[in-house]
């Protein structure tokens, strides 16, 4: 048995939090899993999902409808070029799912996303400060982030 982290980020749902959970798990595969299910009702859905997104530990608390999801907390996703992005994108989107700006969406389940092409950091980073800005400025306008228009920015 291997030992557990010490600290989980908790996800808190009404009661569908092992859909999330298993939704999650498939969009990210590498080192991502359902660990465990906690159900202390013989009808009814798990109380707590514990499961491991990209290597982060996380837990679903299935609580009720008293709180609900803000973007002030999101989950945020390094993603490798476009092509990720995109699938990222459209299957977080999907059903129900919401765009936002900035590389920012909404799932069907209500949490917040960013999904956030690895070249994007580097182009706002970089030591040309006019490049730079040129890119924020695109950034600024974009939903899902697209790569080659942020380079065309960059290179101005």
């Amino acid at each position: 048995m291997s030992e557990q982290p010490k600290v989980r980020t908790c996800l808190w749902f009404d009661k569908n939090g092992h859909e999330a959970a298993a939704f999650y798990v498939s969009l990210l595969p590498d080192n991502s899993y359902v660990e465990s299910n906690f159900t202390p009702e013989i009808e009814g859905p798990p109380l707590i999902v514990e499961f491991t997104l990209a290597g982060a530990p996380y837990m679903i608390l299935n609580g009720g409808p008293m709180f609900k999801h803000t973007p002030a907390a999101s989950i945020s996703v390094l993603t490798k070029g476009q092509e990720e992005t995109n699938r990222l994108w459209d299957a977080l989107i999907a059903d129900g799912g919401e765009e936002s700006m900035c590389a920012w969406c909404v799932d069907r389940f209500g949490v917040s996303w960013q999904i956030v092409p690895e070249r994007l950091p580097q182009l706002l980073q970089a030591d040309d400060k006019a490049a730079a800005a040129r890119a924020r400025e695109a950034m600024m306008k974009m939903q899902k982030i697209d790569i080659a228009a942020l380079e065309a920015a960059f290179a101005g």
